[in-house]
């Protein structure tokens, strides 16, 4: 089937090249003519696992190529929307203009019976505002929500948990979603489940399934607030609580909580849409989850102060990890440059090192210094800080090769990924965030 993909960022990017590798006809495009032209190449304008090879493939395969004029979309039966919905300047709410500039340069080139598939993550409501703009060409909106997760995005696209479209009722739209069935048959039919709800079930999806996850998180964190007042350890405390399976242990990782470019907007997105509707109350626990989140990163802060007795200035410290999980470069909102940012900001010797995120981290945050490799920014150091969870860091690192290292044995660990009894065995004077 031939498709385009509206918007090439982590989203756009990855689901084009995971439709051409299913064999789609794919064009992708973007305004940005530099992404354009890396993508064009076979080169990923970012860090994710296993794209640079279906770039590859698709290049050679013939069945996907990028362009940045809109004209190239004319012809396909299917129009994904990925652009981006960051927060509006100022306030908490989606901002929209790219979803419907896209619209905009669209139009004139939809035909009659072309399905617009919304897949970025919107405000419900949006679906039917945009179905109401396009009416007139005959082409249907539908909106089949993405559940990617960074590091995992290529995974998730070609093998998917579930499926979700939303769409009318009418002849229109039960044609649109036999088009989508369509254009996921091969995941359809190894077993994914395909669900097909209104536009404004499907729109909710998305930022239901975001404001459990950050609540969660942020949970098993307030309860870590608890330990640490109480004396009793977050670790054990989450793994008595997955044991029962209506909570399950997943995302009870407590740790200096949740970044990147998607839950911490979209949980505000969400707040402020219910606020719209005149139910805000309904989800004002979100404040509360933001909070907590964001509560953790100052008491990463207050460990390393603590541990070197209060004297932070001139010392230096270690922060290992800039993204803000593994196995990307994605610095947005990034739990662990908050952490570097605000231990420089005390008048600490801050030397950051990441295996992905290291040339974003530098150019946001330049009064930062940086270390390519590991044992470089371990080199001397009089505190360690683990903010981000990669296997160099919480699988690699044994505590007696970092300890012929640093200058002292001090470490906290952020993401409470070390085996706690190893390391204070070796000598060093662990601290965790909620544990004993």
């Amino acid at each position: 089937m031939r498709m385009s993909v509206i918007g090439c960022g982590y989203l756009g990017a990855v689901h084009a090249a995971a439709m051409a590798s299913i064999g789609h006809d794919v064009i992708g495009i973007d305004v940005d003519e530099r992404k354009v032209a890396a993508l064009d190449a076979g080169s990923a304008p970012f860090f994710e696992p296993q794209l640079t090879e279906l770039l590859a493939e698709g290049r050679a395969s013939g069945r996907l190529r990028f362009s940045s004029r809109m004209a190239d979309a004319a012809g396909a039966q299917v129009h994904f929307l990925a652009v981006g919905t960051p927060q509006i300047p100022g306030g908490h709410a989606a901002d929209l203009r790219y979803v419907d500039a896209a619209i905009d340069g669209l139009l004139p080139h939809l035909r009659r019976g072309d399905v617009i598939a919304g897949k970025s993550t919107v405000p419900v409501g949006t679906a039917a505002r945009l179905a109401a703009r396009v009416i007139d060409s005959g082409a249907t909106v539908v909106w089949n929500p993405e559940f990617l997760r960074e590091g995992w995005a290529v995974h998730d696209t070609l093998t998917p948990d579930r499926l979700v479209v939303g769409a009318e009722t009418d002849s229109a739209g039960t044609r649109a979603v036999a088009v989508l069935r369509q254009v996921y048959a091969a995941a359809v039919e190894a077993g994914t489940p395909f669900l097909v709800t209104d536009l404004a079930t499907a729109e909710l999806v998305k930022g239901a399934a975001n404001a459990f996850l950050a609540t969660k998180i942020s949970f098993i964190n307030a309860m870590a607030e608890i330990a640490e007042a109480s004396g009793a350890d977050v670790a054990l405390l989450a793994d008595a609580l997955g044991h029962d399976s209506r909570i399950g242990r997943r995302y009870l990782g407590a740790g200096i909580g949740f970044g990147g470019g998607c839950l911490p907007k979209d949980i505000r997105a969400f707040a402020a849409r219910a606020e719209e509707l005149g139910r805000g109350e309904a989800v004002g626990f979100l404040h509360e989850v933001d909070a907590i989140n964001l509560r953790r990163r100052e008491r990463a802060v207050r460990l390393v102060v603590d541990a070197l007795g209060g004297l932070v200035f001139g010392r230096r410290i270690a922060v290992l990890g800039a993204a803000f999980k593994p196995f990307s470069d994605d610095i947005r909102d990034s739990p662990a440059l908050d952490v570097a940012v605000r231990l420089r900001g005390l008048g600490a010797d801050v030397v950051v090192t990441d295996p992905a995120a290291l040339d974003n981290a530098a150019a946001a945050h330049p009064q930062l210094g940086y270390a390519r490799h590991r044992d470089d920014a371990l080199r001397e150091a009089d505190a360690v800080v683990i903010v981000t969870e990669w296997d160099e860091y919480r699988r690699d690192l044994s505590p007696t090769h970092a300890g012929g290292l640093v200058r002292g044995r001090i470490i906290i660990d952020g993401r409470n990924c070390l085996d706690a009894a190893a390391w204070r065995a070796a000598g060093w004077q662990y601290h965790g965030m909620g544990r004993r």
